[in-house]
């Protein structure tokens, strides 16, 4: 009796195990991305990628979830498009990377975490908000405060893009945009 018990624990365990495996695999497939397909940023022009969209809105999200207005939002996307074309880059110019090529030999954090972009928005936003002005400066002058980049007035190209995906995400043009 007591080996068809244990016969029993086996097979169910067995059995316990195939479920999981199974249901796993098919909660994978399940997934649906946030955005798979290149799309235009409404009122643009520019295409993105369904990786650039998806930083895009993490990073606006981590600034709405700090209570930060949306001038912080515009900032922080306009900075990201300069320096990484919204793109969670493992390589830059010395040891930067990351959405906004943050050095972690500046302080930034660690490698892992600069490459993190809930981690990198949150990085960027502190410092945006201990900068004086940053709600009524200068969108370059503000974004190089943050970021002292050699190349200080770049930021400025994208500052109408980024008001305007700002306003995409905010709308929630761009998920119909981009699926």
């Amino acid at each position: 009796m007591r080996r068809r018990l244990a016969s029993w624990g086996w097979l169910t365990a067995v059995l316990a195990v195939l479920v999981l495996v199974a249901v796993t695999v098919g909660a994978e497939e399940r997934e649906v991305p946030l955005a798979t397909a290149d799309c235009t940023v409404p009122g643009t022009g520019v295409e993105l990628s369904g990786e650039q969209v998806a930083n895009a809105r993490t990073i606006a999200q981590v600034g709405y979830d700090r209570g930060l207005p949306e001038r912080a939002v515009v900032v922080a996307l306009a900075t990201a498009m300069q320096e990484s074309t919204l793109r969670n880059l493992p390589y830059g110019d010395r040891d930067s990377l990351g959405l906004f090529q943050q050095r972690p030999s500046q302080g930034w954090g660690t490698p892992e975490q600069v490459q993190d972009p809930v981690y990198a928005a949150g990085q960027f936003y502190d410092r945006l908000v201990r900068v004086p002005g940053w709600e009524t400066g200068e969108l370059t002058v503000v974004a190089d405060s943050v970021q002292r980049s050699a190349f200080p007035r770049a930021y400025q190209r994208w500052s109408d893009f980024a008001q305007s995906l700002t306003a995409a995400l905010r709308s929630d043009d761009l998920t119909r945009a981009c699926g």
